[in-house]
């Protein structure tokens, strides 16, 4: 059934073709013969180039002057080349010492062993120098403080010697501790002893609170006469100042310690109540 239908199905497309074209097949076969001609003629000319022989022609040629020609050239059997044997290659020659570089490292080596000296000696001489600086250094300080030590022994040497010189002709008692041949301030009794001289010419009857202390500075000639005196420190009352300078100047004269000396300069302190 199937079949039948595309029988069927076929048929009424053929209907509905185009008619065929007129002539097709005598043109197809035109085609096809001329393809083999094309095909015939190629094969032709490649066999009549490959097969063809070349032309050969002769020729004689007459010369006014009878010449004789060279005999024909006959080719020689060729001959091997005889086999020449290469000389094996000479091992490479050692290098020819550089004279100049060696001449130059014998220079250089005594140079260098000179400069090598050299150093050492400069070394050596730079350490021997430290070491007799440093010898200077400790002999200068040896020598000072030898010096030191010799000076302290003169200088003890002479105050012994002072001191007993002083002690040969000292003026102190037998219980005092100075070093000086005679002593230097007044003795404990003499500010009293001026006191009793001076106080008798103060002339002050006023009456005043507390007991306050006129300080004066008092000087004197050798002999005790009073050269000059000046209020240190006040009381605090002028009228006792000044009653205390007025008997300074009425005394005129101081008296002499237990030494027969009078002190050049002396302080003094007077109260208005002893």
């Amino acid at each position: 059934m199937a079949f039948v239908a595309m029988m069927t199905t076929t048929t009424h497309r053929l209907e509905f073709a185009p008619p065929p074209t007129p002539g097709f097949m005598r043109a197809f076969g035109l085609a096809i013969f001329a393809h083999l001609l094309l095909l015939a003629a190629l094969t032709w000319g490649v066999n009549w180039r490959s097969e063809s022989e070349p032309f050969t022609a002769e020729a004689e040629l007459w010369a006014q002057v009878p010449v004789q020609a060279a005999p024909k050239l006959v080719e020689a059997t060729p001959v091997a080349p005889p086999v020449i044997e290469k000389p094996a290659p000479e091992p490479p020659k050692p290098a020819a010492p550089d004279i100049v570089t060696a001449r130059e490292k014998q220079r250089l080596v005594p140079e260098k062993k000179q400069q090598e000296l050299k150093l050492q000696d400069d070394r050596k001489k730079a350490l021997k120098k430290q070491e007799e600086a440093k010898a200077d250094e400790a002999a200068k300080r040896k020598d000072a403080a030898a010096k030191l030590e010799t000076q302290k022994l003169e200088a003890q040497r002479q105050e012994n010697i002072k001191r007993n010189l002083g002690l040969a002709g000292a003026t102190g008692s037998s219980t005092a501790t100075g070093t000086a041949q005679q002593s230097a301030g007044p003795s404990s009794s003499y500010q009293g002893r001026i006191q009793a001289r001076i106080y008798p010419n103060i002339v002050f009857t006023d009456d005043i609170p507390g007991n306050p202390s006129a300080l004066v500075e008092v000087r004197a000639a050798p002999d005790g006469t009073i050269t000059g005196r000046k209020l240190l420190k006040s009381s605090g009352i002028s009228a006792w100042d000044e009653a205390v300078l007025k008997a300074i100047d009425k005394t005129e004269v101081l008296p002499r310690d237990i030494d027969g000396r009078v002190p050049p300069l002396l302080e003094i302190g007077f109260r208005p109540k002893k």
